[in-house]
Protein backbone atom coordinates (compact mmCIF):
# COMPACT_ATOMS: atom_id res chain seq x y z
CA UNK A 1 0.00 0.00 0.00
CA UNK A 2 3.04 2.42 0.67
CA UNK A 3 4.36 2.13 -2.38
CA UNK A 4 1.55 2.63 -4.27
CA UNK A 5 0.85 5.55 -2.41
CA UNK A 6 4.47 7.10 -2.79
CA UNK A 7 4.01 6.01 -6.63
CA UNK A 8 0.82 7.95 -6.45
CA UNK A 9 2.86 11.28 -4.48
CA UNK A 10 5.58 10.99 -7.67
CA UNK A 11 2.84 11.35 -10.00
CA UNK A 12 1.77 14.22 -7.93
CA UNK A 13 5.20 15.66 -8.28
CA UNK A 14 5.19 15.57 -11.77
CA UNK A 15 2.14 17.82 -11.79
CA UNK A 16 3.02 19.64 -9.61
CA UNK A 17 6.23 21.02 -11.57
CA UNK A 18 4.42 21.09 -14.83
CA UNK A 19 1.98 23.43 -13.04
CA UNK A 20 4.54 25.57 -11.27
CA UNK A 21 6.36 25.68 -14.79
CA UNK A 22 3.09 26.95 -16.55
CA UNK A 23 2.69 29.47 -13.64
CA UNK A 24 6.38 30.97 -14.32
CA UNK A 25 6.19 30.68 -18.07
CA UNK A 26 2.62 32.06 -18.31
CA UNK A 27 0.83 32.83 -15.46
CA UNK A 28 3.55 35.38 -13.92
CA UNK A 29 4.09 37.46 -16.79
CA UNK A 30 0.54 38.12 -16.82
CA UNK A 31 -0.94 37.94 -13.53
CA UNK A 32 1.72 39.29 -11.35
CA UNK A 33 3.45 37.03 -8.94
CA UNK A 34 0.92 37.22 -5.88
CA UNK A 35 -1.98 36.23 -7.94
CA UNK A 36 -0.50 33.84 -10.27
CA UNK A 37 1.13 31.85 -7.01
CA UNK A 38 -2.37 32.03 -5.45
CA UNK A 39 -4.36 30.41 -9.15
CA UNK A 40 -1.37 28.04 -9.33
CA UNK A 41 -1.55 26.82 -5.65
CA UNK A 42 -5.60 26.12 -6.54
CA UNK A 43 -5.13 24.46 -9.70
CA UNK A 44 -2.49 22.03 -7.68
CA UNK A 45 -4.85 21.55 -4.40
CA UNK A 46 -8.08 20.55 -7.26
CA UNK A 47 -5.31 18.15 -8.90
CA UNK A 48 -4.30 16.24 -5.91
CA UNK A 49 -7.88 15.90 -4.80
CA UNK A 50 -8.75 14.32 -8.44
CA UNK A 51 -5.90 12.15 -8.15
CA UNK A 52 -6.29 11.02 -4.89
CA UNK A 53 -9.74 10.25 -5.58
CA UNK A 54 -8.74 8.41 -8.13
CA UNK A 55 -6.52 6.43 -7.47
CA UNK A 56 -7.52 5.80 -3.83
CA UNK A 57 -8.80 2.28 -4.41
CA UNK A 58 -5.57 1.23 -6.24
CA UNK A 59 -3.26 2.25 -3.16
CA UNK A 60 -6.28 -0.06 -1.21
CA UNK A 61 -6.13 1.46 2.38
CA UNK A 62 -8.22 -0.47 4.09
CA UNK A 63 -10.23 2.37 5.86
CA UNK A 64 -9.82 5.87 6.10
CA UNK A 65 -7.10 5.60 9.42
CA UNK A 66 -4.67 3.75 6.98
CA UNK A 67 -5.92 6.68 4.36
CA UNK A 68 -5.12 9.18 6.78
CA UNK A 69 -1.35 7.94 7.14
CA UNK A 70 -1.06 8.04 3.48
CA UNK A 71 -1.68 11.91 3.60
CA UNK A 72 0.71 12.11 6.14
CA UNK A 73 2.84 10.31 3.87
CA UNK A 74 2.29 12.72 1.04
CA UNK A 75 2.48 15.55 3.35
CA UNK A 76 6.20 15.00 4.55
CA UNK A 77 7.60 13.46 1.34
CA UNK A 78 6.74 16.87 -0.03
CA UNK A 79 7.99 19.30 2.80
CA UNK A 80 11.12 17.29 2.29
CA UNK A 81 10.84 17.49 -1.64
CA UNK A 82 10.14 21.77 -1.43
CA UNK A 83 12.52 22.59 1.50
CA UNK A 84 15.40 19.85 0.99
CA UNK A 85 15.36 19.60 -2.78
CA UNK A 86 14.74 23.28 -2.86
CA UNK A 87 17.70 24.47 -0.96
CA UNK A 88 20.10 21.66 -1.83
CA UNK A 89 19.22 20.43 -5.06
CA UNK A 90 18.02 24.00 -6.88
CA UNK A 91 19.84 26.43 -4.51
CA UNK A 92 17.04 28.35 -3.24
CA UNK A 93 17.95 30.49 -0.19
CA UNK A 94 15.76 29.33 2.90
CA UNK A 95 14.23 32.23 3.13
CA UNK A 96 12.69 32.32 -0.32
CA UNK A 97 11.73 28.69 0.53
CA UNK A 98 9.57 29.73 3.67
CA UNK A 99 8.28 32.80 1.99
CA UNK A 100 5.69 30.85 0.34
CA UNK A 101 4.30 30.16 3.56
CA UNK A 102 3.72 33.48 4.54
CA UNK A 103 0.25 34.04 4.50
CA UNK A 104 0.51 37.96 5.08
CA UNK A 105 2.41 38.21 1.91
CA UNK A 106 -0.90 36.43 -0.18
CA UNK A 107 0.90 33.46 -0.41
CA UNK A 108 -1.22 30.43 -0.04
CA UNK A 109 1.02 27.71 -0.24
CA UNK A 110 -0.15 26.00 3.05
CA UNK A 111 -3.54 25.63 1.32
CA UNK A 112 -1.65 22.75 -1.29
CA UNK A 113 -0.25 21.23 1.74
CA UNK A 114 -3.88 20.80 4.02
CA UNK A 115 -5.30 19.50 0.56
CA UNK A 116 -2.54 17.33 0.14
CA UNK A 117 -2.41 15.84 3.66
CA UNK A 118 -5.92 15.51 3.80
CA UNK A 119 -6.98 14.34 0.15
CA UNK A 120 -6.20 10.50 0.98
CA UNK A 121 -8.73 10.55 3.69
CA UNK A 122 -11.30 12.58 1.62
CA UNK A 123 -11.12 9.57 -1.23
CA UNK A 124 -11.50 7.25 1.03
CA UNK A 125 -14.68 8.95 2.72
CA UNK A 126 -15.82 9.27 -0.59
CA UNK A 127 -15.44 6.05 -1.86
CA UNK A 128 -16.43 4.85 1.29
CA UNK A 129 -13.82 3.18 3.57
CA UNK A 130 -14.86 3.05 6.96
CA UNK A 131 -13.40 4.91 9.94
CA UNK A 132 -11.74 1.96 11.29
CA UNK A 133 -10.25 -1.46 10.70
CA UNK A 134 -13.52 -4.41 10.48
CA UNK A 135 -13.13 -7.32 12.91
CA UNK A 136 -10.76 -10.10 11.45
Amino acid sequence: MYLRAVAVWCGILVLASVNGAIRDLGLTPVLGDTAARALSTVVLAALVLLVAWATIGWIGPGDRRQARRIGLLWLALTLAFELLAGHYGFGKPWAELLADYDLSRGRIWILALLVTLGAPMWAAWRRGLPNEPGPR
